[in-house]
Order: C-alpha cells, then structure tokens, then sequence
C-alpha cells in the first residue's frame, strides 16, 4: 500500500498494485482449479470404465462357473479322467501280480 494525497491534500491509500496482484492470484486459483476439474473429470471416466470392466468380468466369470462344472465338455473330462484312474489302478495291480509271480520264480531257482 502507497500513501498518496489527491489534488485536494487530502491523503488516500494506492490500492492499484493490492488490486493487480489478488487479480493475479485471482487467476491462478482459477487455474489450479481448472486443473483440478479436469484431473476430476479424467478419474471419474477412469472410474466408470473400470467399474464397468470389473461387472462385466464379474459376469462372464459367474457363468464360467455356472456352465463350467455341468458343460458336456467337463462331464467328458470327468467321464475320461475317471477312465484313467481306473487304467492306472489295474496297471498297478496287474504289476504287483507281475512282482509276486517273479519272487515266487525266484525262489524256486534259489532253492534248486
């Protein structure tokens, strides 16, 4: 502030650089602000989106779940790893006959 006196004397406060520097301020704050809208605006769309991924993916994977266990294409699986089990089991019991047939030869050639 400036102390300044008019044509009459009389003393009156300068507020023109006061004035010049809060309209300054004035418009950086409006461009913070500004900047901070846009940044606002960005997350909310961001937002939107992957809220929207999120059920959507929520969705497909419900009915991965739903379809997946009853599909034909699992029963078939299931139909073939049951198949499988079975295989392995007599494989390893036709091995342990295989097994105890050789001791028993075994045996007999020893005892000779």
């Amino acid at each position: 502030m400036t102390l300044k006196y008019d044509e009459n004397g009389r003393p009156y406060e300068d507020l023109t650089d006061e004035n010049k520097k809060l309209n300054n301020r004035i418009k950086e704050l409006e461009h913070s602000l500004s900047i901070a809208l846009d940044s606002v605006d960005k997350y909310q769309r961001d937002y939107k989106t992957l809220k929207k991924r999120a059920e959507e993916a929520e969705g497909e994977n419900t009915i991965i779940k739903g379809i997946g266990l009853n599909s034909p294409e699992m029963r078939a699986l299931q139909k073939e790893n049951e198949g499988l089990k079975a295989e392995l089991a007599r494989s390893k019991e036709d091995h342990q006959y295989d097994n105890l047939v050789h001791a028993n030869e075994l045996k007999k050639l020893i005892k000779r």
